[in-house]
């Protein structure tokens, strides 16, 4: 019986581990397109390596016609292919909270750099994403792919 308990005990401790471990931005994530609702690209994002997150393009989910380079960004990444490009650099984790802050992140579409907040949401299989330029704010809610 005692034996029981302890593999109980172990168990719902695994899948506290597993819970846990998905309230994280690291993962592959599916962004959203603001005028259609439906997922647009597939963002990676990953451990960088020096204490923070970075993410990139990995594949468009739409067809596009816009143009497949970032005509419009003013740092290293203008006129670099869109798909591949790192849109996500040095968020950080903010105290215990499943925050992920002090970073930027890239709109490839307008070239503009934002200030930027990562917060996983039910249960991780969400992640909302906000982007900051001074008391201005815009969110996305991003879907963990599959």
């Amino acid at each position: 019986m005692h034996m029981n308990k302890f593999l109980i005990a172990s168990g719902l401790l695994a899948l506290a581990g597993l819970a846990h471990a998905q309230l994280t931005p690291v993962g592959v994530w599916n962004s959203i397109d603001d005028s259609t609702g439906k997922p647009k690209a597939e963002i990676a994002i990953k451990d960088n390596g020096k204490g923070g997150l970075n993410g990139r393009v990995e594949r468009s989910l739409q067809p596009s016609s816009a143009e497949p380079n970032c005509s419009l960004c003013t740092d290293d990444r203008k006129g670099q292919p869109k798909i591949g490009m790192e849109i996500i650099r040095d968020a950080k984790q903010t105290g215990k909270d499943a925050v992920w802050e002090g970073g930027t992140i890239l709109d490839p579409e307008n070239g503009k750099v934002y200030k930027l907040k990562l917060t996983p949401v039910e249960g991780g299989a969400k992640l909302q994403v906000r982007g900051y330029i001074g008391p201005i704010y815009r969110t996305q809610v991003w879907q963990r792919a599959q």
